[in-house]
């Protein structure tokens, strides 16, 4: 059974989630964008092996910490698409640009891609590719728990913003109609801030997504 932990990080209270596989204790941490302090702590607190990073998007708020965990645990960081190498490699001017701790630039030891499936002990995730808050972000499925780690495409009752280099208002609704609405109503999305909802809820009341 897959088991996770929902941790705000930083002051952009960004959603890094701690996931793990109850029976192997493997692990891994969903977009750990800072506080790396209180994220290894979580870690040991629940006696779990981390295994990898995984990351939607290549935004500061989401990324800034896993160079320094990679590091320090002698593991990969995994994803998003490619098309977001861009950021990656901007990263210490995100950081400047938004006042936000400076951490070095890094790129990823392997992209995702559409369809593209992930291994956590005995736990499988779907990956899609949606594009629009930025290029290549994906999001994470986890069909047999129906979860969906969404990073900053959905909100509950709102929607990534798209005003950002390489944001795109068309793509992003795309993406959130085309592709994550083809899940089933029932399955829980945890976004990259905010609380948690139904895409069921959101297919039928979300403002931004209504005609």
């Amino acid at each position: 059974m897959l088991k996770f932990k929902i941790i705000p990080v930083t002051d952009y209270e960004q959603n890094c989630s701690l996931i793990w596989c109850d029976q192997t204790h493997q692990a891994v941490l969903i977009d750990p964008g800072g506080d790396v302090p209180l994220l290894l702590s979580a870690i040991k607190d629940n006696n779990l092996d981390l295994k990898q990073i995984w990351l939607t998007h290549g935004h500061f708020d989401h990324i800034s910490g896993s160079e320094e965990i990679a590091s320090s645990c002698h593991i990969e960081i995994i994803g998003p698409q490619q098309d977001d190498l861009f950021l990656l490699n901007a990263l210490s001017e995100q950081c400047e640009m938004f006042n936000f701790p400076q951490v070095k630039n890094f790129v990823s030891d392997q992209w995702l891609s559409e369809a593209d499936t992930l291994k956590l002990g005995n736990e499988q995730f779907e990956i899609f590719h949606t594009p629009g808050h930025t290029p290549g972000h994906i999001v994470i499925i986890h069909h047999a728990s129906k979860t969906v780690w969404v990073g900053d495409v959905l909100f509950k009752q709102s929607i990534g913003r798209t005003d950002l280099p390489g944001g795109n208002h068309t793509q992003l609704i795309d993406s959130i109609k085309n592709k994550l609405f083809t899940l089933p109503d029932d399955y829980q999305f945890i976004p990259g801030h905010g609380p948690s909802g139904f895409l069921g809820e959101e297919k039928q009341h979300n403002p931004f997504l209504q005609g």
